[in-house]
């Protein structure tokens, strides 16, 4: 059924805009909004940040513009419905940044521009209703990002603007709020006070991972809210530009951030719980002419927001990343290198994707992380299978000790399509640019006792 949505829906979208429903690759568009009345400049920037709500089962998208908030239900349909709007303290052509995070049923709404303030949204009586229980001027009032601790009930407000009886006040680069009342923020902290800001955070077990643009990473432990110890930096690094944000998995080991600089790649890190490590770095095909931008990540996908080239997701499991998906939902021809797709959300139960694009609106994605999982680690590992042609595969040897061995693709008439030799590696990934049909894959190696063996994989095509 998902399937025969997906292709009714895009073909009514193509015949509105052909330039988004082109480029894209293991992946499927379930829906999009778009609203042209929103004021914008000559830009056309009318929208930013994106986030997502679970309420009493459902999802719901959040989606900032020019104007304030939007709040849409994801139906069983994949479509948006639209639930409800609040005006932002401040609404302009002026906006081009909002940032958002819940607790408990409240969701936290901030902006980095003009007469701003926190605004605080309860949204238990969805879907019928919402309203705005808090509207904070000091002290917040221009905010650029907040994240909230949800299991020790922190809130963590970057680069703040205070404003105080309607003058807006000197940068601070971050406060921390203590949220259990959740309607009466309380301060408990200002700092650091050796830097001019703090872009962007990511908080769990009390671990914090600050990112303060040209001044690098910093990490800190919060569990004393009111007197955090510094634990350790990555103040410089290779291909260093304006540390802009990142995002840990769930497991806790794997960090990835960007530097929102032209032609810088992301990195990947490991983390361990004190330090960061930086152990690869990956990005698009043509990186030195793009820039990334927000982040969220699994313990096997990085899905990145990469301005003018759209969604990103990239394989987290192979050396370096590998690019295994994505949709352009920015496809107009551009100098400027920060339009395009902006803000990102994958954090929902149903593995629903959510991107908003500056100029192109909101968008929903289906991107199947299973077809991709790794089975068995007791065989040789061929995935996805079936696959589309033009997509990526991976093929995986059973253990660490086979990093040397080779492969070929032979189609249907016997014929060699392809050899591949692999040096010291466990793993091989390749875009089959093939027609449809049944290929096999013969894999020679060595096994433990020097013996040559041989297996045989099917692939499909189609």
């Amino acid at each position: 059924m998902r399937l025969l949505f997906f292709f009714s829906f895009s073909l009514c979208f193509f015949n509105h805009c052909v330039v988004l429903a082109q480029d894209q690759k293991n992946i499927l568009l379930l829906d999009h909004w778009y609203e042209d009345s929103l004021v914008t400049n000559s830009s056309k920037v009318r929208y930013n940040d994106c986030f997502g709500i679970i309420h009493q089962g459902k999802e719901y998208a959040v989606a900032g513009s020019t104007e304030g908030t939007h709040i849409f239900e994801l139906t069983d349909e994949n479509r948006f419905a639209s639930r409800a709007f609040v005006e932002g303290k401040y609404n302009s052509s002026m906006v081009i940044h909002r940032d958002y995070a819940t607790y408990k049923n409240y969701l936290y709404a901030v902006c980095d521009e003009g007469n701003s303030s926190l605004q605080i949204i309860d949204y238990q009586y969805l879907p019928d209703s919402v309203s705005v229980v808090a509207d904070l001027q000091n002290p917040f009032g221009r905010v650029h990002n907040v994240f909230i601790d949800t299991l020790n009930a922190l809130l963590y407000a970057c680069r703040i603007n205070p404003i105080v009886s309607g003058t807006t006040t000197t940068l601070i680069p971050m406060r921390v709020f203590d949220i259990s009342n959740p309607i009466n923020p309380i301060q408990v902290w200002e700092g650091p006070n050796d830097l001019n800001e703090v872009h962007d955070i990511y908080v769990r077990d009390h671990r914090a991972i600050l990112n303060c643009g040209p001044d690098g990473i910093r990490v800190y432990d919060f569990s004393n809210p009111s007197n955090p110890t510094w634990l350790s930096s990555l103040s410089i690094y290779n291909e260093q530009g304006y540390n802009h944000q990142g995002w840990l998995s769930p497991d806790g080991q794997t960090y990835v951030f960007a530097d929102e600089t032209l032609g810088l790649r992301l990195k990947k890190c490991r983390f361990d719980g004190t330090n960061l490590q930086i152990v690869q770095r990956f990005g698009t095909s043509n990186y030195n002419d793009y820039i990334p931008h927000n982040i969220m990540i699994s313990d096997a996908f990085a899905y990145v927001a990469y301005y003018n080239e759209g969604l990103r997701i990239y394989d987290l499991r192979t050396n370096p990343p590998v690019e295994m998906a994505s949709y352009d939902t920015y496809l107009e021809s551009s100098i400027f290198k920060m339009n395009g797709a902006w803000g990102i959300f994958n954090q929902w139960p149903s593995g629903r994707i959510l991107v908003s694009d500056r100029q192109n609106g909101l968008f929903l994605f289906d991107f199947d992380e299973e077809r991709f999982q790794v089975p068995s680690k007791d065989e040789w590992q061929l995935f996805p299978n079936p696959v589309v042609s033009g997509e990526f595969v991976q093929l995986l040897s059973p253990n660490a000790q086979i990093s040397e061995w080779s492969f070929e693709l032979v189609d249907a008439f016997g014929k060699q399509v392809e050899f591949v030799q692999v040096t010291a590696s466990t793993s091989a990934v390749l875009q089959l640019n093939l027609a449809k049909g049944w290929y096999t894959l013969r894999i020679q190696f060595e096994n433990y006792l020097g013996e040559k063996e041989s297996v045989i994989k099917s692939l499909v095509v189609y």
